[in-house]
């Protein structure tokens, strides 16, 4: 260390300094100094008597130097000379004070200045005390060692200050946290005590060494006994315990005193009116304050009204039970994966299963066609859904079909889960068969009612073939233009005729109980045009069609029924006269309108309108129009069961019918159909742009009516076909034996004398089992003839009259596919 007075520029005796305190000074220890002057005398001299008193010594020329100084030494006192270049004492102070690390440092002020406004300075700018040089070391010493003792009195009282908020704040804390678990403490004895009073039972605490027992919670609500009322331990509880379960009682109780184990049982006990009562009692043992397991704490509820309620149950199942068994309905409930739980005896009757055959086992009635439909059926009753009133074909024992109206809901258990699904089946086999009759009668008496008209037309159509035919045949011959118009005019009256003959048979045979997607135009298309050449011509017949009309699922022939009794009523409202129009158009039924019509859901809609100009219909009696039975015609002219069988179509179709009529102005009825929601797709016919001529193949023709085989042979031999003709099925096997390996194809009649078409058939596969076929029949299609065809592999079927083209088209198809 560099002493003062040593004559060395001040520089270096300030580097020399801040090397050797760099390595010597410890900024922990108290009485750590840092002198601040610019004179290297003044900084040796005080240097070595304050080292020498045993002070750490920090030195700095400058008030830069000093500031860093004490930011990096953190010193206990500064010594700082008033008078230096660039920075003064005084800015030096200032800085020191605005530093956050440094401030608290305190600041002596050494000066030769005495004046009293330098000193007020100072001490505004934070200094502690003034030193007047020139400096009196015990002086000095006296005003070091006073801060220095003020700095660390200050730090201690900090300090402590420090920890007594601290413990303040823990104590507070601790106060918190008492008063938030005092709280809940409070708040959880209430809502235990609210518990046990909502809960409706009694608690009790029992000694089972010295039977008392002490009472809470509901005891006077649930027996009338105040706590001081039942004081007498064990033995006064007894005395409330029906006699009849006293032996009981004890027996449970000696089991607990011996294991220690819960008590748990149900009694009857009586109340203060005399009354008594079912109650459910559990205790449990627990360790006294010596830790010996002799209390017991339990609980005592009122049970009665849960016993009467499980009461209440049996015996309603039981009367479910006995409703089952005696319902006329067949009722079955399946668990989810099908398979049988319930099966009353009116489901074996109509299913002629047995009970012991079908429990546990899947559901045998159901025909294997049907099986996807019964599943996706199951699926959305298990899903929520109910059903009530939907017509199924189930199966009997013996293979037999069943016609069924079906109702089904689905089972939930408490949480509201489906677990089973309860159907019930009424037998409307029968009511079916009837209803086919009922159905089958109204077509007669429809057709009855159009005979005059039907008779009509034909001799209109007649007519013209019948006179056609004699001005051919004149001697005279006819311009060959003539004779072309003519044929032509046959040709049209014959297409017209046959297609009079043949939807009159249509509607008469129809084939009920079948549901297609269909479109309802073309149901209105050939109402439109039987009622035209059927109705008096004075009747004018309108239709008016949406053309993105929607589909409806339904029978073809009781749709068909259902338009043609409105029309017949309509043509009879007209005796004078009038126009009758049949209107269809898409409907959207709104919550609103389902609301206020009984029969009407939301969804969509074909709209069909039949309105006539005709008499009306009296508000007196419109209200009965659809009653069974009910007519305003004359004896004779009617069933009364037109509008009722068209009530019922449509209701089966699952929609409504709604009628409005005013006396003199005319009646409307409208029928809402529910649309399908799904689509039969069938591919179109194969087209023909023009007829296939043959290349010499062998026709077979088997006819009894000589003038079809004639004209059929001379068609096909125009066309480059060969033709062989019999006139019964005697004749065609004969041949069919002789020219087997020639005939390419047999064209035979279902209906004639000797051997039918049916046998012809049966014994031409049985020579060859791979012959083509080609069935003709004047008969409609779905009768029992027709229907043996297509099932016996017949290629082909051919409704009479046909024309050549459509001969020429089915032969090609039958030799080129086949």
């Amino acid at each position: 260390m560099v002493r003062a007075g040593q004559a060395q520029p001040i520089q270096a005796f300030i580097q020399e300094y801040e090397q050797e305190a760099s390595m010597n000074v410890d900024t922990t220890a108290s009485g750590v100094i840092l002198i601040v002057d610019d004179i290297p005398a003044n900084l040796g001299v005080l240097f070595d008597f304050l080292a020498d008193t045993g002070f750490q010594v920090l030195i700095a020329e400058d008030g830069e130097s000093a500031l860093q100084t004490a930011e990096y030494a953190s010193p206990d006192l500064i010594l700082l000379d008033v008078l230096m270049p660039e920075i003064d004492g005084f800015e030096t102070c200032r800085r020191l004070k605005l530093n956050h690390a440094t401030q608290d440092i305190p600041v002596i002020f050494m000066t030769a200045l005495t004046e009293t406004i330098d000193k007020v300075k100072g001490l505004n700018l934070g200094a502690v005390d003034y030193i007047t040089k020139p400096l009196q070391h015990e002086e000095v010493l006296a005003r070091v060692k006073l801060h220095l003792n003020l700095r660390n009195l200050t730090k201690q009282l900090q300090a402590q200050n420090l920890q007594l908020e601290q413990e303040v704040v823990e104590r507070k804390r601790i106060e918190a946290d008492l008063r938030h678990h005092t709280a809940e403490l409070a708040e959880w004895k209430n809502r235990y005590e609210a518990i046990i009073q909502a809960s409706g039972q009694i608690l009790f605490d029992w000694n089972s060494q010295t039977h008392e027992v002490t009472y809470g919670g509901n005891l006077t609500a649930i027996l009338g006994y105040s706590p001081e009322e039942m004081a007498g331990g064990l033995d006064r509880w007894v005395t409330l315990i029906h006699p009849e379960d006293r032996s009981r009682f004890h027996a449970e109780i000696d089991r607990v005193i011996v294991t220690k184990q819960p008590f748990h049982q149900e009694f009857r006990v009586a109340r203060q009116d005399g009354t008594y009562i079912t109650v459910e009692s559990k205790g449990y043992f627990f360790a006294d304050s010596d830790g010996q397991a002799i209390q017991m704490a339990g609980f005592i509820v009122d049970i009665s009204d849960r016993k009467r309620h499980e009461e209440a149950l049996r015996e309603t199942s039981q009367m479910l039970q006995a409703l089952i068994q005696a319902s006329p309905l067949a009722i079955v409930v399946l668990d989810p994966e099908g398979r049988v739980q319930v099966w009353n005896p009116a489901a074996q009757e109509i299913f002629d299963w047995s009970e012991s055959e079908v429990l546990g086992e899947i559901l045998p009635i159901v025909p294997t066609a049907k099986q996807g439909e019964f599943r996706a059926f199951r699926q959305r009753v298990f899903q929520g859904e109910s059903f009530t009133g939907v017509e199924v074909s189930r199966q009997k024992r013996d293979g037999s079909f069943l016609e069924l109206n079906l109702s089904a809901a689905p089972l939930r258990n408490a949480q509201g889960e489906v677990t089973g699904v309860i159907a019930m089946l009424l037998d409307v086999t029968a009511k079916k068969q009837l209803e086919s009759q009922a159905l089958r009668a109204q077509r007669m008496e429809s057709i009855g009612t159009l005979a005059s008209g039907i008779a009509h037309d034909l001799n209109n159509l007649l007519t013209p073939i019948l006179s056609s035919a004699q001005l051919l045949l004149m001697p005279a011959k006819l311009p060959e233009a003539k004779k072309q118009q003519l044929l032509k005019t046959m040709e049209a009256s014959t297409k017209r005729a046959a297609a009079l003959v043949k939807q009159v048979l249509l509607f008469a045979r129809g084939v009920e109980g079948k549901r297609i997607t269909l479109q309802m135009s073309h149901l209105i298309t050939e109402i439109r045009q039987i009622t035209q050449e059927t109705f008096p011509k004075w009747i004018e017949v309108e239709a008016e069609v949406d053309p993105n009309l929607w589909m409806v699922s339904g029978d073809t022939t009781q749709l068909h029924q259902a338009l043609l009794n409105l029309c017949v009523n309509a043509r009879d409202a007209m005796p004078n006269g009038g126009t009758l129009k049949i209107a269809a158009t898409n409907i959207w039924l709104d919550e609103e309108y389902a609301q206020l019509n009984i029969d009407a859901k939301v969804g969509p809609y074909v709209l069909i309108i039949v309105t006539d100009t005709g008499t009306g219909i009296p508000p007196a009696i419109i209200d009965r129009v659809f009653e069974p039975f009910f007519t305003t015609k004359e004896v004779g002219q009617g069933t009364g069961l037109g509008l009722s069988t068209v009530v019922g179509i449509v209701k089966g179709h699952g929609g409504f019918v709604q009628v409005q009529s005013r006396v003199g102005q005319g009646t409307e009825f409208k029928l809402y159909l529910p649309i399908a929601q799904t689509y039969d797709l069938k591919p179109d016919a194969t087209e023909y742009d023009e007829l296939k001529a043959g290349h010499g193949e062998v026709v077979l023709v088997v006819d009894d009516e000589d003038a079809i085989c004639e004209v059929t042979k001379t068609s096909l031999e125009y066309y480059g076909y060969k033709v062989l003709t019999a006139k019964d099925g005697v004749e065609a096997i004969a041949i069919y034996v002789r020219h087997q390996s020639e005939i390419n194809v047999v064209l035979v009649d279902m209906m004639m004398p000797s051997m039918d078409g049916p046998t012809t058939i049966r014994t031409l596969q049985k020579i060859n089992p791979q012959v083509k076929i080609i069935g003709v029949s004047g008969l409609i299609s779905h009768c029992p003839m027709t229907e043996f065809a297509n099932s016996n592999n017949v290629k082909s079927f051919l409704p009479k009259p046909y024309t050549s083209e459509e001969l020429l088209q089915n032969l090609r198809v039958v030799l080129t596919t086949y």
